[in-house]
């Protein structure tokens, strides 16, 4: 019998109280009874609207039938065949603004909970399954990967399933990419994206890691080293600052740097040899998913007060709503339509205060929203003793320095062709946040796999 509930089933965590002291996961998925429900919901529209709204294109009412049958290992199957991380992504992937918005069953209630099947299967399959990935008959072709991150792997996934060697070079000394440095434990546990990572190497896929590309080799240079083909998937990791007084003080971290420590570098393990701050009072500044994952982390650091800084007003948060509601949930203090213009500091030369102004919001600006405006005399210090600056990055200009003839745009992103990720380098792909700055994990797997399609295509070509 279909279930005609207008509700999602709720997804079963753990309470606010309790999670904002531990780094442990949050939500802590489905039972089989509730994913077999939840699927029931789905109505197995002929049209598939779903689908189109999936920047990787998993037929998911497909696995959703399978789900509801409660064939789980068949759900992961139908999945496998088009993402290479579906665990991570049932975990991080914007469903509400991507596949669930197309949903019919939200016309008139609330959308499947498509994510959260994803979640489940992987999770099932990952807890019971017991098959290496095979490796594919070699083609005699080889391809370089540059970055770990989820355009990286997903176009290393999708090129060994058609039997390419390839390499992944990796300037950190773990793989992954923004999945261990940028995503906290408690939204993406680590072991998981592990478990992706081994089984991309099952299949042949190589990975070397302390490489950075530009400065270990070049791009040239592994071209001249025999790889017919290179994609570039090294993100976006430049921070970026508001260029305000007192940035320089010392209790002002960027949140990339705040968040490596914490994720990659496990700051938060009472035996971690890395240092962090752990402040009381703590003020981020933006609103993205990168600012929410900053100060849960520093509450969870111990600090008694964190702030949300942000210029615009609630409607224009960029950050998931799940995040956002999590978020406040935990008890992070909001402070909507405010804007820093001075980070304060003490005799020693650490922070004590950030001065802030009171905005308004004016008409809208190129990006659609509406333009923050300043409050004549609305000054005010907010009592703090640790800013992190969640305001966006851009990509690493060194491999743009260390490579002919690859153009970017003018604030760093590498200019590809869209429907192939072809450079301005013959040979040479681009993808990710490395071509778009920072964005989604999905949005970084499809433009790996649009890439991986467009290798194959071209390299298939020279041999007839």
């Amino acid at each position: 019998m279909p279930n005609m509930s207008l509700k999602k089933n709720e997804m079963p965590s753990q309470a606010p109280h309790v999670r904002n002291k531990n780094f442990q996961e949050v939500a802590l998925g489905y039972t089989e009874e509730q994913a077999i429900d939840e699927a029931k919901r789905c109505l197995g529209c002929k049209n598939k609207p779903c689908v189109a709204g999936c920047p990787v294109n998993i037929v998911i009412p497909d696995f959703i039938q399978h789900m509801a049958q409660g064939d789980f290992e068949g759900a992961y199957q139908v999945i496998a065949q088009s993402s290479a991380l579906p665990a991570v992504c049932g975990r991080v992937c914007p469903q509400e603004s991507q596949c669930e918005q197309r949903c019919v069953r939200g016309i008139k209630g609330e959308p499947v909970a498509i994510g959260r099947l994803e979640r489940f299967a992987a999770d099932w399959h990952n807890a019971h399954g017991s098959e290496a990935p095979q490796k594919a008959a070699p083609n005699g072709h080889r391809v370089a990967i540059v970055g770990s991150g989820p355009s990286g792997l997903t176009c290393a996934g999708d090129l060994a399933r058609l039997g390419y060697a390839v390499t992944i070079f990796e300037a950190l000394h773990t793989p992954g990419g923004v999945l261990v440095y940028g995503i906290p434990e408690f939204r993406l546990p680590k072991a998981i994206v592990q478990k992706e990572i081994d089984g991309l190497k099952a299949m042949g896929v190589k990975i070397e890691t302390n490489m950075v590309i530009g400065r270990t080799l070049s791009v040239d240079e592994l071209l001249e080293q025999g790889f017919e083909a290179v994609f570039i998937g090294s993100g976006a990791g430049l921070p970026r600052f508001m260029n305000i007084p007192g940035e320089n003080l010392k209790g002002v971290y960027s949140a990339n740097e705040f968040l490596t420590r914490v994720n990659l570098m496990k700051a938060y393990l009472p035996d971690s040899d890395t240092p962090i701050q752990h402040a009381k009072r703590v003020a981020v500044v933006g609103g993205g998913n990168v600012a929410m994952d900053a100060a849960r982390c520093a509450q969870r650091l111990g600090a008694e007060t964190v702030y949300i800084v942000y210029r615009r007003s609630e409607k224009e948060l960029p950050a998931r709503a799940e995040e956002v509601e999590h978020a406040k949930e935990e008890g992070i203090i909001f402070k909507l339509l405010n804007n820093p213009t001075r980070i304060l500091g003490d005799e020693t030369g650490a922070v004590c205060g950030m001065e802030c102004l009171e905005m308004t919001l004016g008409e809208p600006d190129a990006s659609g929203r509406r333009r923050p405006v300043e409050k004549e005399g609305s000054e005010f210090v907010l009592d703090v003793d640790c800013v992190i600056m969640a305001i966006g990055t851009s990509p690493n200009p060194l491999i743009k320095s260390t490579t002919r003839g690859l153009e970017t745009q003018k604030w760093g992103g590498i200019l590809v062709e869209e429907d192939t990720g072809l450079t301005s380098r013959p040979h040479v792909y681009a993808g990710g946040d490395a071509v778009t700055g920072a964005a989604t994990v999905i949005l970084a797997m499809g433009a790996g796999k649009t890439a991986a399609k467009a290798i194959h295509d071209n390299l298939s070509q020279k041999e007839r």
